[in-house]
């Protein structure tokens, strides 16, 4: 519902829940999926770099600015801008963000110019912004302006039933790439898994998954069984290979092209975004 909405989204969820998957999901499923996804990290930028990066700049703006630079917000428009830990934004650029979202209109550092912009904005925090506006560390006309919708992306504690598929999933996702079969795997080990809390979240998990397909962790050293009568993979896992293997030709066959292959496997595109995602294909 919210990927065609294209309205502007909050993402809040604790570290490794998925934040940047679910704003890639959220751009490949609407409207905007033929325009860039353009993903900003604000903890990652030097406070005195990012009102540069997020609005560029004209030559001679400031010390070192020897040519013109378009900043993220501008090369977004027409698609999708992702600001993950939005929390750690200094409070000079909160102030610039908030007209950027409200107008929809930019300045460049140096210029006097403004410059329409068309994007959809996608935030994320592991921050409750609300309470760290009442404490004065965010603005709180811009946590309004952000949350418009807020998609709580719970914690892997909270949702223990997919962690055996996501399990499963991450596994065969490091298999394809050692070009090994992913292993079955045992009754126990999955109810291990299912029990444990899992604080780094789905990284976490996808980090154990390779692991254990390496042989290099201890935990699961008896993490596959054979099954009887010598069968390899659950009928569910072959299907899910066949369905794999057949998307995946099916994409080479027609070049890439979404539309076509959905059209010829008989599917919508967003089922076929959705079955490309679950496959890493």
């Amino acid at each position: 519902l919210l990927a065609d909405a294209d309205t502007d989204v909050l993402l809040f969820g604790e570290t490794g829940t998925g934040k940047e998957v679910a704003a890639r999901a959220l751009h490949d499923l609407g409207a905007r999926r033929a325009g860039r996804f353009v993903a900003v990290n604000c903890g990652a930028i030097p406070e005195t770099m990012i009102e540069s990066e997020l609005f560029g700049h004209e030559a001679g703006a400031f010390t070192g600015a020897r040519e013109r630079r378009i900043g993220k917000i501008e090369h977004a428009s027409g698609g999708t801008l992702f600001l993950d830990e939005i929390e750690s934004m200094p409070m000079a650029a909160q102030v610039r963000l908030l007209r950027a979202l409200q107008e929809r209109r930019i300045e460049r550092l140096g210029s006097n110019r403004e410059i329409a912009v068309d994007i959809r904005i996608v935030a994320a925090t592991k921050a409750d912004l609300a309470a760290l506006a009442e404490a004065g560390g965010f603005r709180e006309d811009l946590v309004y302006r952000l949350n418009v919708v807020t998609l709580r992306l719970p914690p892997l504690r909270d949702r223990r039933e997919d962690i055996p598929m996501l399990f499963r999933h991450f596994l065969a996702l490091a298999a394809a790439r050692v070009g090994r079969s992913a292993p079955p795997l045992g009754r126990d080990l999955l109810q291990r898994l299912s029990r444990q809390d899992w604080p780094g979240n789905v990284r976490e998990l996808r980090n154990a998954a390779e692991r254990s397909l390496l042989g290099m962790d201890e935990e699961f050293e008896d993490a596959t069984v054979a099954a009887p009568g010598g069968v390899e993979r659950t009928l569910e896992e072959e299907v899910a290979l066949a369905e794999a293997e057949a998307i995946g030709a099916a994409l080479k066959r027609h070049g890439g092209r979404i539309g076509v292959t959905a059209a010829a496997l008989g599917i919508t595109r967003k089922t076929l975004y959705l079955k490309m995602r679950r496959y890493g294909l």
